[in-house]
């Protein structure tokens, strides 16, 4: 057997319905912006595999730092212990971040990241003797798929067969011109109840790369700490550089007291998760009271390996040609939403950073599950190219080594395809 026919034997993919979807593609390699198949086919990865290869496959930096890692130190218990990678991860990524995130605490992915922002911010109150179990959280967010991540995610056929062992949040709108004040209101109203407000900053990335401005968040954020509210800034997506500044957050001048971190993290080497928060509440859980300690750990906590590859990839992040790598697409983004937001086919293109997204017309709302989006997704493949559409929303979130002639090519399948689907 082939190794699509081995994979259809044994595997259970994610987000895919196994009984209509077509055999997967049998990747062999990867290589910068690029992956290739069995059959020598290359693909420009336009998505960063789900968004994390923020510099592209297979980086040899990566590898090597990894590779010496793993004859040191593959893994040690972190309860009780501790190694030299999760100490400088944690000092350097503390020292870049907004100045008043002063602890790190590890687990092993975006959704976990999550969980453990929660369950801080629910013992926070906890600890305190205040009974505040009210959570915020913008409508159609996604923060994950795990039990509390999905909770604090919007409703919808993700969720649907769980939703009614879910706890309740109050979902609210995103904040605009028109609706900002009626927000503060909403939550003024949640005063003594609300824990926490959770958001991803800027870009809702499952919704369909939904952007919004800054100017309200920050509004919304120097509310929610007027009404003593704490905020979760969920950086999993939106973190080191997709949306042009280092983090989503630097857009913003008041500051979340908790930020989670996965994808690029690590540059989608190792599964690593990281949230980070201010000392005042690390200072909630210090105690002589052991009840009081955050029960939560995971088995793969700071693994060293993982941790060598997060600091070879903030090594590449925080070089100046990372930096410049980072405008160029910027501009190319640009550039290109400029030359097609006329088109009698595009509804809305919005761009911020290095992500781009072009919501096709299909004369119905978007949908995630529009017939298009299968159309879409083959025509792409065909021409080499890995776009993986959110219904009739199509993004580009490229690694940062593509090349203008990489760009160029996409565009212009972009070009085709709309003149001829």
């Amino acid at each position: 057997m082939n190794l699509v026919e081995r994979d259809l034997q044994v595997i259970w993919h994610p987000y895919t319905q196994m009984q209509t979807a077509q055999p997967p593609i049998p990747i062999v390699r990867g290589e910068g912006t690029c992956l290739f198949d069995e059959n020598g086919k290359k693909y420009i990865d336009a998505i960063s595999s789900w968004w994390v290869n923020i510099h592209g496959h297979a980086h040899p930096y990566i590898a090597q730092k990894v590779a010496e890692q793993l004859k040191k130190l593959e893994h040690a218990i972190f309860a009780g212990f501790t190694h030299e990678g999760a100490v400088e991860l944690a000092e350097r990524l503390l020292n870049i971040l907004p100045v008043n995130q002063k602890k790190a605490f590890y687990s092993d992915n975006g959704s976990t990241a999550i969980e453990v922002a929660i369950k801080m911010c629910l013992q926070y109150w906890h600890n305190k003797g205040e009974g505040r179990s009210k959570i915020i959280a913008f409508k159609d967010a996604y923060h994950g798929d795990t039990f509390g991540a999905m909770a604090v995610s919007g409703r919808s056929a993700f969720t649907a067969p769980f939703d009614s062992l879910l706890f309740a949040v109050e979902f609210i709108d995103l904040p605009n011109e028109s609706n900002i004040e009626a927000l503060k209101s909403q939550i003024t109203s949640l005063k003594n109840e609300a824990a926490c407000f959770i958001f991803e900053p800027l870009v809702q990335g499952t919704a369909g790369m939904v952007m919004y401005e800054a100017a309200y968040l920050d509004q919304l954020m120097q509310h929610c700490r007027k009404e003593d509210v704490l905020m979760i800034a969920d950086e999993v997506f939106t973190g080191f550089g997709r949306t042009g500044k280092p983090f989503a957050c630097n857009y913003v001048t008041e500051l979340p007291d908790i930020m989670c971190f996965s994808k690029g993290l690590t540059g989608g080497t190792m599964a690593l998760g990281l949230t980070t928060c201010t000392m005042a509440i690390y200072e909630a859980f210090l105690s002589t009271d052991k009840l009081k300690t955050l029960f939560h750990g995971h088995s793969f906590t700071a693994n060293p390996v993982a941790c060598s590859s997060a600091l070879a990839s903030l090594d590449l992040f925080l070089d100046e040609k990372t930096t410049i790598s980072i405008k160029r697409i910027e501009r190319a983004h640009r550039e290109f939403a400029a030359k097609i937001k006329d088109h009698p086919k595009i509804k809305t293109i919005r761009q911020t950073g290095t992500i781009v997204a072009m919501e096709w017309e299909t004369g119905n709302n978007t949908s995630y599950f529009s017939s298009l989006r299968d159309t879409l997704y083959n025509y792409f493949i065909d021409a080499g190219i890995i776009l993986r559409p959110l219904g009739n929303i199509i993004y580009i979130l490229p690694p940062y080594c593509i090349t203008d002639t990489e760009l160029a090519y996409i565009y212009s399948k972009i070009e085709q395809a709309l003149d001829e689907i």
